[in-house]
């Protein structure tokens, strides 16, 4: 145990820039306080001792303000970092080195018991701050959650997820070094280009069409100069690209 705790320790200080100390971060991250716990309900869970567990996961939820069920399971190295308002339920499986930031919900959508309800993280996976994982489905090795999305369906490993509901960002090509750097440190799972890839889309709806429009000017100055009547044309309002790009943000 005290191995792990060592470990647990100089993972944070790697992870997190405010941390200083391992005597700061053993007495005051919430996070470490919440995992030490949970590894003393989780072994009364599964020796018969299932009141015990219970009971004392709703202390370290009053201590730490992050609910974890002693019947989830969970890996070396998790940071839970800040941490208020974490809810990680019964069949929930967390991989090593994850990431876990305040406000995640990893809930279950199902109400069949001794079911799989909760979600599965795979290794390195990072989890921003507010994000909802849903359902008893697999968020693949490394990938990232944007803050505030709701997930309800698999992620691939390695892609983005990002807004409600949650769609995958496609991985672009990015050089070794980038990559090592996106698993080491990516703060609430925000990742470069890692827009809605949704708003990715209407930007180019938007762009494509005022590229037509301006064609459109160009036929018709054409056709006016060569004499050809234009005047029946519908006069309609200037399109404004900057405008409606602004409005999606």
């Amino acid at each position: 145990m005290f191995q792990h705790i060592r470990e647990d320790i100089a993972n944070i200080i790697e992870r997190d820039p405010a941390a200083r100390t391992a005597f700061e971060v053993l007495t005051c991250y919430p996070g470490l306080h919440a995992i030490v716990m949970h590894g003393w309900s989780h072994w009364c869970w599964t020796h018969g001792m299932k009141w015990l567990g219970r009971f004392i996961s709703q202390l370290a939820r009053l201590f730490t303000a992050i609910e974890i069920h002693p019947g989830a399971v969970i890996g070396r190295r998790v940071f839970i970092d800040h941490g208020f308002g974490v809810v990680i339920g019964e069949t929930a499986e967390i991989g090593d080195d994850c990431t876990i930031y305040q406000g995640v919900t990893l809930g279950g959508t199902s109400l069949n018991k001794g079911a799989k309800r909760h979600p599965t993280l795979a290794r390195g996976v990072i989890i921003g701050a507010g994000a909802k994982v849903l359902g008893g489905f697999t968020v693949g090795e490394n990938a990232k959650i944007g803050s505030n999305a709701v997930v309800v369906k698999e992620v691939p490993p390695g892609a983005t997820a990002v807004g409600n509901p949650a769609r995958i960002v496609p991985k672009e090509a990015h050089n070794a070094r980038d990559d090592a750097k996106a698993r080491m440190f990516a703060a609430y799972g925000v990742t470069p280009n890692g827009d809605d890839p949704l708003s990715k889309a209407l930007h180019g709806l938007i762009d494509h069409a005022a590229t037509q429009e301006h064609q459109i000017e160009c036929i018709t100055a054409a056709l006016k100069g060569a004499g050809i009547g234009c005047e029946n044309l519908l006069q309609t309002d200037k399109f404004d690209p900057d405008q409606l790009n602004k409005l999606v943000g």
